[in-house]
């Protein structure tokens, strides 16, 4: 623990560099304007400023990144509460309150409600990334390639057991993602698959393109078609006496912070990221909550506990994305591409091979999150007279940036019309209600556990029961089997317990 301390205060060391901390800044800066501009998304955002990251040390690459999606974090309510419009997927359940009490002519005290509950998830999620990811990852050096593959398994069923939608969309979005993944060269045999012919597919898709195609273009799509209607509550200044509030209500609320700021913690470590958490601690909250009544019409908790957990998934998704190599979200898939572009393998190794660099950018969190929260309250005003300005001159805007940051990834126009048909395939998948996040990680994971698969197999001669070897990868898979399954279990549980009922 002591070694653990000493590492952190090294890391925070290297993120307060002037280089460093400015980097921080202009992420923070970025990531609100991102998470305030509905269309846009927190995963498209760092997607899209990835190709300039190439030129920079990796350390200053993954801090600029990273704290673009901290921004995020924090920008997404602005517009939730002060135009009923969520900036960020995650920031829909803030709507039900923040928005009615925005329109008792309390914006600004919506706002502190929402920044500090944020800042209170983001301490707790970087308190289990400093502490818990070097024991994590000491651990996870004693994985081969049949415990990775049964990791990878757990990853995959966690979206189709736990990720709240319908687990055959889920699992057909994950086996398109899959077959994305596959298309190009066989990573054993370096022969071609799925190509039919095209020199252009050789390379198969990037998966940067498709995240700008499937979040921001297919986002982008569905709003031009709904149209954009703003209703301003108020300008969304915060005061010291919204900020005085602000802090005595959420210590009133301490029940619905805490169940929120746990809840995303949780929710961070497993796949699906700050949307279901918030979504799962608002329903938590209102269910125990002696005035649920109020939910709905302005309810201090029905703002804090939603966006502590946003924040927590948030910040604690990187935990598994550092010490295992698997993002707990789209977005810190996004960022683990970034790390890949460096030449940085995410995962146990990490913590071996490059110390100062996982250090540093643990440390980063810390200045990135603690910054955040005085650059919302300082310039909400400013970042929501954003939105004042017509959405057919924005929309335009962020399409031009998208197909730049698709062209610059590899110099090329073809990915550039990727862009457009993952934008597409973006657009009917949300308008057909499949989950975009398993698709997408599969197509990032998908060739990292066809190697562990294929590799488990070479070494046990083609004999599948090295994939349930004890003692590290029999349980994983137990429990992934356990998890694939859990909607048909619970339901056939429910079913018992109705039949059995009273009488």
């Amino acid at each position: 623990m002591e070694s653990n301390f000493h590492n952190l205060v090294m890391g925070i060391s290297v993120s307060m560099q002037p280089y460093h901390f400015l980097m921080a800044m202009v992420g923070l800066v970025l990531g609100v304007i991102v998470g305030v501009l509905p269309g846009l998304g927190g995963a498209n955002g760092v997607a899209i400023l990835i190709p300039l990251t190439v030129a920079m040390e990796p350390i200053s690459g993954i801090i600029l990144l990273a704290s673009i999606y901290w921004g995020a974090l924090y920008g997404g309510s602005i517009t939730s509460i002060l135009f009923n419009i969520p900036g960020e997927p995650w920031s829909v359940a803030t709507t039900f309150d923040g928005y009615p009490l925005a329109k008792k002519g309390k914006a600004g005290k919506a706002l502190v409600l929402s920044f500090f509950s944020h800042f209170v998830g983001a301490v707790l999620g970087v308190i289990m990334l400093s502490f818990f990811a070097p024991i994590i990852a000491e651990f996870a050096l004693k994985f081969g390639p049949a415990e990775i593959f049964s990791v990878m398994v757990l990853t995959f069923s966690a979206f189709v057991g736990l990720g709240g939608k319908d687990p055959v969309k889920t699992l057909i979005s994950i086996f398109f993602g899959f077959i994305l993944a596959a298309v190009g060269m066989d990573i054993v045999t370096g022969q071609l698959r799925m190509t039919f012919g095209s020199i252009n597919l050789m390379g198969g898709f990037n998966f940067i393109v498709a995240v700008i195609g499937l979040f921001g273009l297919g986002e982008i799509f569905l709003t031009v078609e709904e149209g954009l209607k703003l209703e301003s509550t108020a300008g969304g200044r915060v005061t010291f006496k919204d900020m005085a509030w602000g802090i005595k209500e959420i210590a009133h609320e301490w029940k619905s912070l805490l169940l929120g700021a746990v809840i995303g913690c949780w929710m961070g470590l497993k796949p699906g990221g700050a949307t279901p958490a918030s979504f799962m601690a608002y329903g938590f909250a209102k269910q125990g909550h002696k005035k649920s009544a109020e939910f709905g019409n302005g309810a201090s908790a029905g703002i804090i506990a939603p966006e502590a957990a946003a924040h927590g998934a948030g910040t604690s998704a990187a935990l598994p994305m550092v010490t295992l190599g698997i993002p707990g979200s789209p977005t810190m898939a996004v960022i683990m591409g970034g790390l890949m572009i460096f030449g940085l393998l995410p995962g146990p190794m990490l913590f071996k091979e490059h110390a100062n660099f996982v250090w540093g950018f643990i440390g980063s969190c810390w200045i990135g999150n603690i910054l955040g929260l005085f650059v919302v309250l300082a310039f909400a005003p400013l970042f929501a007279a954003i939105l004042k300005i017509r959405f057919a001159i924005i929309m335009p805007i962020i399409v031009y940036v998208c197909a730049i940051g698709a062209y610059a990834v590899n110099n090329r126009m073809i990915d550039v019309y990727y862009m457009i048909i993952f934008g597409v395939l973006g657009y009917l998948f949300k308008k057909l209600d499949y989950p975009l996040a398993p698709m997408v990680l599969a197509l990032v994971l998908g060739d990292m556990a066809e190697s562990a698969l294929r590799q488990a197999l070479l070494i046990s001669s083609g004999n599948p029961i090295v994939l349930f070897r004890p003692p590290i990868a029999l349980p994983i898979m137990i429990v992934a089997i356990i998890i694939f399954f859990w909607p048909t279990i619970s339901g056939i549980i429910r079913k018992r317990r109705t039949s059995v009922g009273p009488g």
